[in-house]
């Protein structure tokens, strides 16, 4: 009797086998590829030539800001908040621009110029103030004020330049007691009070000379008031 053999064959799978999970199409991108793509990044060419612009615009700026300029201070603003600098700014004068700059770009905007002595102050953070009135210590105040109210005594001035000398921290009492512009006059009005004959002699001298002696008075006085 021939004994007949049968193959027991598995039952059919039902997972269904695709060829997206065997092959990998490089035109198709995973979701998750999607979602961890890298943002392209601006050439390193195109950064530089920004940067170099936006520096060149801040030196620009420092130059036009010393036009007319009486002084020129520097803060240590390190640790100041937004807030606080939009506050500061709108204590002072219209005559007085405070402007952040790198100390780099600062000395750059100065160089052959009368404000060269300012580069002794040129260390750590500092915001520049620029007076464009003769009206020093008017300008200086508000700072004082700011910095006594904020509680901020250690965010100093670094340094200032009036008149081409340059005036260390422990130096800015001479600059914020200086006379006014009303007071100069005042000490003047008044010296004219003296001896008639003074008077006379000099209201009969040429024009030129009037103004010449009214002008070496008005220096002396501030001579005095800076003493």
């Amino acid at each position: 009797m021939e004994a007949t053999l049968f193959t027991t064959l598995p039952p059919p799978s039902s997972t269904t086998i695709s060829l997206k999970s065997h092959f990998h199409n490089p035109l198709l991108l995973h979701p998750t590829t999607l979602h961890h793509r890298k943002p392209t990044r601006t050439p390193l060419t195109i950064r530089s030539a920004i940067s170099r612009t936006k520096k060149e615009e801040t030196v620009e700026t420092v130059k036009q800001q010393l036009e007319g300029c009486h002084l020129i201070a520097g803060i240590n603003y390190k640790g100041f908040t937004v807030q606080q600098f939009q506050q500061l700014r709108t204590t002072f004068p219209d005559s007085t621009k405070l402007i952040v700059a790198k100390n780099t770009l600062v000395i750059k905007a100065i160089e052959g110029t009368p404000w060269e002595p300012l580069k002794p102050c040129m260390k750590g953070m500092n915001a520049w103030l620029f007076v464009h009135s003769e009206e020093i210590p008017a300008a200086i105040k508000p700072y004082r004020t700011f910095q006594k109210e904020k509680k901020l005594e250690e965010n100093d001035f670094s340094g200032a330049v009036f008149e081409g000398k340059y005036y260390p921290p422990e130096e800015f009492k001479v600059l914020e007691n200086l006379p006014t512009r009303a007071e100069v006059y005042a000490k003047l009005l008044g010296s004219l009070k003296g001896p008639a004959t003074s008077v006379v002699g000099t209201l009969q001298a040429p024009a030129r000379n009037l103004v010449m002696t009214l002008k070496a008075y008005v220096n002396k006085l501030e001579e005095e008031g800076a003493s």
